[in-house]
């Protein structure tokens, strides 16, 4: 009795794992049955990860190869809006940003909020140039701020998130303008 319990454990061990292993070798081998080789070859999956990623559609020859494009379609542009004074040029005035972006938005929120575009560049992006910075209330050394906060601490009465906001808005309605 003891020895027919023992195989049977055995037997309800053994026979799982045959069924498990067998069944991974089979699927291993690859698809089976009718039209099995021409499936077998149609492999519409590349296994190349790079290939995973979506192209850009939009044409890049229409749009500015450079940065320095983009400066010179923009300055006749801000200059007209008053953002620009008539001898300053994007490229100058933007420089110490990372983003031309990000000196679009300081721009604006400089207009809009009659703050010094000097000091709200200075606080923004932590580099001092050779503009007149001495007049300017809270320039916090040589540390980058968010424009928020360049607004906050140059004109704390005003709602400075949503000067940004807005600031932010009129940038991108400046690039779109140019066709970006």
């Amino acid at each position: 009795m003891k020895k027919t319990l023992h195989i049977v454990g055995i037997v309800l061990f053994v026979v799982p794992i045959t069924l498990t292993v067998g069944a991974q070798r089979a699927a291993a081998q690859g698809p089976a049955g009718n039209g099995a080789a021409s499936a077998a070859q149609d492999s519409s999956h590349s296994l190349n990860p790079i290939k995973w990623v979506k192209k850009d559609s939009r044409n890049s020859a229409d749009a500015p190869a450079t940065r320095s494009d983009v400066e010179k379609k923009l300055t006749p542009s801000l200059q007209s809006q008053g953002l620009l004074p008539a001898d300053a040029t994007v490229a100058d005035t933007c420089s110490p940003f990372v983003e031309l972006y990000d000196c679009l938005a300081a721009l604006h929120a400089s207009h809009n909020l009659d703050v010094n575009f000097n000091c709200l560049r200075a606080d923004a992006t932590g580099v001092h140039t050779s503009a007149n910075i001495s007049g300017c209330k809270a320039v916090d050394g040589e540390k980058p701020q968010g424009l928020s906060k360049a607004i906050h601490q140059l004109k704390p009465e005003a709602n400075a998130r949503q000067a940004t906001k807005e600031a932010e808005q009129q940038a991108k309605d400046d690039l779109k303008s140019i066709g970006l």
